[in-house]
């Protein structure tokens, strides 16, 4: 009970934190941060765009708005309300606040359903483990009192919705909902493309439920140490447990994942459809897909941000920038089929893979990705307690972080640098990536051999 009272009490520190920031002046000018709002979410070019439809025009006309439809249409009108003596967007600022509250509870309530479900592999499995750390609550105040999150609240940025739709699918799945699932998933593919990787992990996810480990150890407990031969059982001879009913060995199921890719198809007719009324005018499907989708896929804004494609396709000649295009865009594809072949068995952990990987080679990152990927991460604290270069990882976006902002200065503003300057920061960035993506998986599969260890030890 004590802690389920300090929990709430971290969670209100931090909404007010939010809200108190929120009416600074000019709210630290953090929509200008090409860290934290992109072409694509940021809100003073959804507020332009909102703008030029209003004045009978397209909202894609002038390349500066690049978002949804149906975005425009939700928070379009909340930036032209004025609260009067009030700062401005202060309706939409709220609009994320909330947004950032129910993202940390749904993330609560995934690690909830992750560790009731680690505890029960743990129990059928016979292993004896240390004091398990309330996952769900640490990743949930991660997520809120992360600098990033905070700021990308804040900032005049659309990536808090995006956030929170990633964090539906994931939820709706490890919970078996389907309509909710893949309303999150169609939601979240439109708003921003990327998440169309999900499709993978969630369909793990509603076929086999919750991350366990690797299902031939549960099969080598019921059968054997040899794993066919039930009389060479010299560790659970007299045991009663290790039958295979009480293992939780789960097949997969067909029928939840048809009843995902029933509402899947429904959600996205539904998009499809209010998006051709929406633009209907400005040339339909045709010119949002273009000017949405084809415009995360040519790169064709290349204004500073804290990735390193911008400047790559500063440099390249033109003849060769589809072939780039495809390199970078397909080096996510690649990674794919590998991951869930070896982690079909950690979905959630799975999709956080992917996660931590779109957002590394994306065209527009921004630090509301590393909040994300950040928090889903403390999901896992039990498993991944063993991982090497935490506290240099720690440091490392700590660095990143001040340094990005100062060294945009030294280039835009005082001209004591140059491009290459800001750039190096983006680098840097990435290869902490790198480094996170990798050790991480690393440390989740050396936490599965552990177990297999365990579990093949006498009791």
């Amino acid at each position: 009970m004590a802690q389920k009272k300090l929990f709430w009490v971290w969670v209100t520190a931090s909404l007010l934190f939010r809200l108190l920031l929120i009416y600074f002046p000019k709210n630290l000018n953090l929509g200008s941060r090409p860290e934290v709002a992109t072409p694509l979410t940021s809100l003073r070019r959804l507020a332009e765009g909102y703008w030029l439809k209003q004045s009978s025009m397209s909202p894609y006309a002038g390349s500066m708005y690049h978002g949804s439809p149906l975005l425009l249409s939700t928070l379009g009108p909340l930036t032209v309300k004025r609260i009067k003596g009030q700062p401005s967007h202060l309706i939409c600022s709220l609009l994320f606040v909330i947004a950032d509250f129910v993202t940390a509870m749904l993330i609560r309530a995934t690690g909830q359903n992750l560790q009731l479900a680690y505890r029960q592999s743990l129990k059928a499995l016979k292993v004896a483990t240390s004091e398990i750390l309330s996952a769900g609550d640490i990743a949930a105040l991660i997520y809120l009192w992360n600098p990033l999150t905070v700021v990308t609240c804040v900032g005049y940025s659309t990536s808090p919705i995006e956030n929170l739709m990633i964090v539906l699918t994931l939820y709706g799945a490890c919970s078996r909902l389907a309509p909710l699932a893949a309303f999150g998933w169609v939601i979240s593919m439109h708003l921003s493309l990327y998440p169309a990787v999900l499709i993978i992990p969630v369909i793990l996810l509603v076929g086999y439920g919750p991350d366990a480990p690797p299902r031939k150890l549960f099969l080598k407990g019921n059968f054997g140490t040899d794993g066919n031969d039930p009389s060479n059982l010299s560790c659970y001879q007299g045991n009663e447990v290790t039958t295979h009913k009480m293992l939780p060995i789960r097949p997969f199921l067909w029928k939840p994942v048809l009843h995902f890719i029933f509402w899947a198809f429904i959600w996205s007719v539904h998009v499809l459809v209010l998006c051709s009324i929406s633009l209907k005018q400005y040339g339909g499907l045709w010119e949002m897909l273009k000017r949405t989708h084809g415009f995360i896929l040519t790169v064709e804004d290349l204004s500073p941000n804290i990735g390193v494609l911008w400047y790559f396709f500063a440099e390249v000649f033109n003849f060769f920038t589809g072939f780039f295009l495809m390199v970078f865009h397909v080096n996510i594809l690649f990674m794919i089929l590998p991951l869930a072949v070896r982690l079909n068995h950690r979905p959630c952990f799975l999709a956080f893979a992917y996660i931590l990987i779109s957002s590394m080679l994306k065209s527009y990152p921004s630090v509301g990705d590393s909040a994300l990927y950040l928090g889903l991460l403390g999901l896992f604290i039990n498993e991944l307690a063993d991982m090497q270069f935490s506290f240099f990882l720690f440091c490392g976006y700590i660095g990143v972080s001040l340094l990005s902002p100062v060294m945009h200065n030294l280039w835009i503003w005082r001209g004591t640098g140059n491009a290459n300057f800001y750039f190096a920061t983006g680098i840097a960035y990435a290869c902490l990536q790198i480094i996170l993506v990798v050790e991480s998986i690393g440390a989740m599969l050396n936490h599965d051999r552990t177990l297999r260890k365990k579990s093949t030890e006498c009791p």
